[in-house]
């Protein structure tokens, strides 16, 4: 399987568990460039890498949470979503001040080109400010999202 189908060796920190790459069944949404795509795909995960930093409940369209906001990017067909919305909400339900907030990218294209988001899910932390201090593409395991929470709140 070559890097462009799916899997990709993570890049920045190898110690960080969030940056792992542990989905391969991702789905493209929007028109995303062939600069923006290769950026995605070459950066794995990243702290942020948008000029947008910052997102609101209006961007959201539902509250942020006190602490942090984890949210998802999602696609109807997208089979490794629904797994990251059960471990999402899971992780939510366990820590006090924070809000789990799914996306359907595909309803909100204009959002998903701002933030470069070219695969499903792709998973945005945000502080209590809003602002997205980590990110990922593919299906993150519950214990690395702990893990990106904690730098959250």
């Amino acid at each position: 399987m070559s890097a462009q189908e799916g899997f990709h060796a993570p890049i920045g920190n190898p110690t960080d568990p969030f940056s792992r790459w542990t989905g391969g069944h991702h789905r493209r949404v929007g028109a995303v460039d062939e600069r923006q795509e290769a950026a995605v795909r070459d950066a794995g995960v990243r702290a942020t890498g948008t000029d947008r930093s910052v997102l609101g409940a209006d961007e959201l369209g539902a509250p942020l949470g006190e602490r942090a906001t984890l949210v998802q990017f999602s696609s109807a067909f997208c089979q490794p979503c629904r797994a990251t919305r059960r471990t999402l909400a899971e992780v939510a339900a366990m820590v006090d001040g924070v809000a789990h907030v799914e996306i359907d990218a595909e309803h909100h294209l204009a959002l998903v080109r701002e933030l470069a988001i070219a695969r499903t899910p792709t998973v945005l932390v945000l502080d209590g400010e809003g602002r997205i201090v980590r990110r990922a593409a593919g299906q993150p395991r519950k214990a690395d999202v702990i893990v990106a929470l904690g730098q959250a709140v």
